[in-house]
C-alpha cells in the first residue's frame, strides 16, 4: 500500500521521511503546519487537523492491547504507533494490556476499551478463543478492531498486521538444517501454546522432519517475563551441554541465547539464532555469537494499525484495511552494520534522526505472480 497524494508543494511520503528526520512531537508539530494542518493539541482549542489535503478529523482515540506491554520488542512498535498518531493529527493510542501475557488481563482491556467507546481498537490476538466475543462486540458498536503481531482462526478481526510466523518458523528450521543434521537443539519459546509464537516452534518442527530428520527439538518454556529467560536458557543448555545449537522463537529469549554463548566463550561450538533486534541480539550477531536473527519490522507493526484504522474510519470503512505481511529478514554478519552503525527507533534504538541511504541497493528477489 502506498500513499503519495501531494498538498501546498508536500507529498505524504516526503512528510513521513520529515517525521522520521525529527522524530517525536516535535517534528509532527511542524510537519502539520507545514502541511496546512492544525497542530492543536485535543482538547487545546483547536481540533487537531490531518497533514495533506485530508479534511479535519476528530481525535481520534485509539487503544493497543498488548500481552507482553512492557517487552524490549514492544519499543519500535510504541515508536511506530506514536509517529503515525502524530503524523495524522490524533492523541497518543492508549497502551494496555498484560505484562505477563495474562490473557484474562488483556480480555479485561479489550472490555474497557469497549465500554469507553474507543475509535479504534488493535489487539494481539495471542488466545483462539478469548477474543472472539469482545471483538464481535466492539465491531457491533461500530467500532473497528484489526490484529497485529498474532493472529488466530476463527476470530473477527478487519485485518492483520504482523508477521506470517509459521512461514516463518519454517523457513527458519530450513536454515537451521544447513548447519545441523543431527543430534539436539534447543529451541526457547517465551509462551508455549501463545499465537504469538507457537507457530513459529511449529514450522521450525516441520521444517527439520524434511530437511533434517535426524535432528530433535527440544523446546525450553522461557515463560513471558524477559527477565528470567536467561536463567531459563542458562538452565537448558547445563543440563543439556551436547546440544548441537541452541535457537528461539521470541525477542527475549534471542537475546538470552547471544548472552548465553557470549559468557561462556561458545562462539563457534554451538549454533544459534532467533527473533528480532535487541541491543544483545544484535551484538551477539556481530561478534559471531548467533548465526543469525530474523527482522520483522516491530515498527510496522505499531504505524500501520493506526494508519489503516484512521483510513477506514475516515472512509467511512471504504478503505479496507489490507492484510499486511511485515516481512522476514535474516540478520547475519554480513548484513548487520546497519544495525550496529543506525542504533535507530525503528528497531528499538534511541536515534530518532535520518537514517542515511546506501550508495547502492542490493537487487531483491525477483517478483513471482500466482496465477
Amino acid at each position: 500500500m502506498m500513499i503519495d497524494s501531494q498538498a501546498s508543494g508536500t507529498s505524504r511520503r516526503a512528510a513521513l521521511r520529515f517525521l522520521g528526520a525529527g522524530g517525536g512531537t516535535l517534528a509532527a508539530g511542524a510537519l502539520l503546519s507545514a502541511c496546512g494542518g492544525s497542530g492543536g493539541s485535543p482538547g487545546g482549542g483547536a481540533k487537531p487537523q490531518a497533514a495533506g489535503s485530508f479534511p479535519g478529523t476528530p481525535p481520534w482515540r485509539f487503544v493497543f492491547i498488548n500481552h507482553v506491554t512492557t517487552n524490549s520488542f514492544f519499543v519500535p512498535t510504541r515508536s511506530g504507533l506514536a509517529d503515525a498518531a502524530a503524523l495524522l493529527g490524533l492523541p497518543p493510542p492508549q497502551w494496555t494490556g498484560s505484562q505477563t501475557g495474562n490473557v484474562s488481563e488483556m480480555a479485561s482491556a479489550f472490555d474497557t476499551a469497549i465500554t469507553s467507546n474507543a475509535d479504534g481498537i488493535a489487539i494481539a490476538l495471542t488466545d483462539n478463543n478469548a477474543f472472539v466475543e469482545p471483538t464481535k462486540r466492539a465491531l457491533a458498536k461500530g467500532i473497528p478492531v484489526v490484529a497485529y503481531n498474532a493472529t488466530a482462526a476463527n476470530n473477527y478481526p478487519l485485518t492483520y498486521v504482523g508477521q506470517d510466523l509459521y512461514r516463518s518458523g519454517y523457513l527458519m528450521g530450513q536454515r537451521i538444517a544447513n548447519d545441523v543434521t543431527s543430534g539436539d537443539i534447543l529451541v526457547g519459546i517465551s509462551q508455549p501454546g501463545g499465537n504469538n509464537v507457537q507457530p513459529r516452534l511449529d514450522g521450525i518442527v516441520d521444517a527439520l522432519k524434511q530437511a533434517a530428520p535426524s535432528v530433535t527439538v527440544r523446546s525450553v518454556n522461557t515463560g513471558a517475563e524477559q527477565a528470567a529467560e536467561l536463567n531459563a536458557i542458562t538452565a537448558a543448555y547445563t543440563g543439556n551441554p551436547g546440544a548441537k545449537g541452541v535457537y528461539a522463537v521470541d525477542a527475549g529469549s534471542t537475546a538470552s541465547i547471544a548472552q548465553l554463548i557470549t559468557n561462556r566463550n561458545l562462539q563457534g561450538k554451538v549454533h544459534a539464532g532467533g527473533y528480532d533486534t535487541l541491543a544483545d541480539t544484535i551484538k551477539g550477531v556481530s561478534s559471531g555469537a548467533l548465526d543469525f536473527t530474523i527482522d520483522q519490522s516491530a515498527y510496522l507493526q505499531g504505524f500501520l494499525p493506526v494508519l489503516y484504522m484512521y483510513l477506514y474510519r475516515l472512509s467511512g470503512t471504504l478503505v479496507t484495511p489490507p492484510m499486511t505481511d511485515t516481512g522476514l529478514t535474516f540478520v547475519t554478519k554480513d548484513n548487520v552494520t546497519p544495525y550496529l552503525s543506525a542504533n535507530s527507533k525503528f528497531e528499538g534504538g534511541p536515534n530518532a534522526g535520518l537514517i542515511p541511504m546506501p550508495a547502492s541497493l542490493p537487487l531483491p528477489a525477483a517478483t513471482t505472480l500466482a496465477h
